[in-house]
């Protein structure tokens, strides 16, 4: 029995370094390039974390106009990519459409739960539980009782995000007034930093004094804006606090990288599945962050105030209002 048990684990092990030996991944990140210090970079950090580990190197392309996505896409599987990772929603009709044509190819999206392919996981994360939590952060650091939201491109689901800001800062201060603005219509909101600033510099002057932003790398126009008049920001995606320190009083993380490193390594390992993995605050999909940058501007207060939100949204006590359940926002 021994002999078979040590048999069938080297059989297993043999197996998996195959799998890890043939394995060709790539990743297509889309506008706004891998160093956004926003969405791209947190999918470009968990692809980092995923090569220093198994000395893999991952192919990538990235996208500067919407015609190259879906021509970047099949390039890769032509290439051989075993498995191809699609940065953000706008990508989905090209990797749905890509992946019925290479069927043998495996396929993971960041930001889509509504496709349905055989080769295809998707990411869907709770954004509206993440922003609750760092609207109730802003409602505690905010001393005029106005705060503000910068969106990117007006969707839906940035207004989810909005929606759960807005529903944290109600939370602590039934009062406050909350200013939301996006950027604009098309994929170029996600990418000036000019307009961010200057709709940042609008809200502060109607009394804001902490403005989140969900709006890619328009956000560090938004941040920098904050920053120059004195008044705090919130950033998103990847840990942002570093950008501005003592400026920034958390950042909302949305852990693309885990999403992204746990793709490849379920692929590496032979663990990869199809379909939907949708991460909230309990599964450690959303988050704020707190480190050195940020520790000075974050009372004793204002952190019982945050992991008290953060613990019954995952208990169930609370129950953040989903801008996708009625495309509406009660607050």
């Amino acid at each position: 029995m021994r002999i078979k048990t040590m048999i069938a684990a080297a059989a297993i092990a043999v197996s998996t370094t195959a799998v890890a030996a043939d394995m060709k991944p790539a990743v297509i990140y889309d506008m706004g390039g891998k160093f956004d210090k926003s969405f791209n970079e947190g999918v470009y950090n968990g692809v980092q974390k995923f090569t220093s580990e198994t000395g893999i190197e991952v192919m990538e392309f990235e996208v500067t106009n919407e015609t190259q996505r879906e021509q970047a896409m099949r390039r890769m599987a032509e290439r051989g990519a075993t498995i191809i990772l699609g940065v953000g929603f706008a990508q989905a009709d090209a990797i749905s459409k890509v992946a019925a044509e290479f069927p043998d190819t495996k396929f993971s999206i960041i930001d889509v739960s509504w496709l349905d392919a055989p080769n295809l996981r998707q990411y869907a994360f709770k954004e509206h539980e993440g922003s609750y939590i760092v609207g109730v952060a802003a409602a505690k650091a905010s001393k005029t009782g106005k705060v503000g939201f910068v969106g990117g491109m007006d969707i839906g689901l940035i207004r989810r995000f909005g929606c759960g800001y807005v529903g944290g800062v109600k939370s602590v201060n039934a009062n406050a007034e909350v200013y939301q603005n996006m950027t604009g219509t098309t994929p170029s909101a996600w990418n000036d930093p000019a307009k961010g600033a200057e709709l940042t510099q609008s809200q502060i002057d109607r009394g804001a004094d902490v403005v989140y932003h969900a709006a890619g790398g328009t956000g560090a126009g938004v941040i920098q804006a904050a920053a120059d008049a004195g008044k705090l920001a919130i950033g998103v995606d990847s840990n942002q606090n570093g950008m501005a320190p003592g400026s920034v009083l958390t950042s909302m993380l949305k852990r693309v990288d885990v999403a992204a490193y746990e793709t490849f390594i379920d692929v590496k390992n032979g663990n990869f599945s199809a379909g939907v993995h949708v991460l909230g605050l309990a599964e450690g999909g959303v988050d704020w962050a707190l480190d050195e940058n940020n520790a000075s501007l974050v009372t004793d207060d204002m952190k019982a105030a945050i992991e008290s939100a953060r613990a019954d949204i995952i208990s169930g006590k609370v129950k953040v209002h989903d801008y996708f359940s009625d495309e509406s926002c009660p607050y």
